[in-house]
């Protein structure tokens, strides 16, 4: 039995897909050789979706950062000192605002209580989120209608083609919310030894509204939102305190236990991802991929 790790990537447009797998590649080597591992990468495969909504990628020869096809966020190298705050207050305060914002927008039986809040902040700022989660196809656009089972079926595939391997699947932002669907709606007989989510949103109220629908359109009618079931070996959840997208970031009280007695671990580090510019970006996976917490329990799979 062979280990592979297989990625998906999240929201918005992205270079080509073998830039993008080459990046993913670079930061997570990046981060067993910074803390002395000698370990190398197995076979890695990126579940690429952005051709699915974008016409062309975005392209490193592009200089102009007008240009709609230039790449802001680039690989970059970790920077070799960083001394971050421990954020102790703001981590408490993002609890606080996590519990609330449940309280405020969802009712006992995980419905949304002012959805057009959500569903406005949606089709405004995440086009991607809008195309994934919309729930009827318009008969003047099918092509649309066909483009969240094309995500969704990218990755079932490549979980089907790996079925006799030791797969780690690491899902970065909406692609953990692709990730989720698939192993728990779309392709429940798919077996992950070790899921690990960075950046993740499937603690906010509009996801796990949505989530919660589809438990109900089940014969089982499940409340609780429960681990995917073919996870068998971990779910790890990484967020940092600075991330906006991991306001809600303690999924191990939103996911109970499957059948393997699995359920998320949440840990929170600190994103080192600053582009060319210097400008920092706690979500970036680049940042995700390589602090020391990852680099530990990447090891460890290997």
């Amino acid at each position: 039995m062979a280990r592979i790790i297989l990625g998906i990537h999240g929201l918005g447009n992205k270079p080509d897909k073998e830039t993008l797998s080459k990046w993913w590649q670079l930061s997570l080597q990046e981060g067993l050789d910074r803390q002395g591992f000698k370990t190398k990468l197995p076979e890695f495969k990126m579940i690429y979706w952005a051709d699915i909504l974008y016409p062309q990628p975005l392209y490193q020869t592009i200089e102009d950062p007008d240009d709609p096809y230039f790449i802001e966020e680039k690989y970059t190298p970790a920077p070799p000192d960083l001394n971050r705050k421990s954020y102790r207050v703001r981590k408490k305060i993002v609890r606080f605002i996590g519990k609330k914002l449940h309280r405020i927008f969802l009712n006992e039986d995980f419905t949304l209580r002012y959805s057009f809040i959500p569903d406005y902040i949606i089709r405004r700022y995440f086009t991607d989120l809008d195309i994934y989660y919309k729930d009827a196809c318009e008969k003047e656009d099918p092509e649309e209608c066909e483009k969240k089972e094309l995500i969704k079926q990218r990755l079932a595939d490549a979980l089907d083609e790996h079925k006799n391997d030791e797969i780690l699947l690491i899902a970065h932002s909406m692609g953990s919310i692709i990730a989720f669907d698939v192993l728990s709606f779309f392709a429940p007989e798919s077996k992950v030894h070790t899921f690990i989510t960075i950046g993740s949103p499937l603690g906010l109220p509009l996801v796990v509204s949505k989530i919660a629908s589809q438990y109900k359109s089940k014969p089982s009618g499940r409340r609780e939102m429960v681990t995917p079931p073919g996870i068998y070996g971990n779910w790890f959840n990484f967020s940092d305190v600075l991330d906006k997208i991991t306001l809600n970031y303690k999924l191990s009280r939103k996911y109970i236990f499957n059948s393997n007695a699995i359920k998320p671990r949440d840990f929170n580090v600190a994103n080192d991802y600053f582009s060319e510019e210097g400008k920092h970006n706690p979500h970036k996976s680049f940042g995700y991929l390589r602090t020391k917490e990852f680099a530990n329990i990447l090891n460890n799979f290997l």
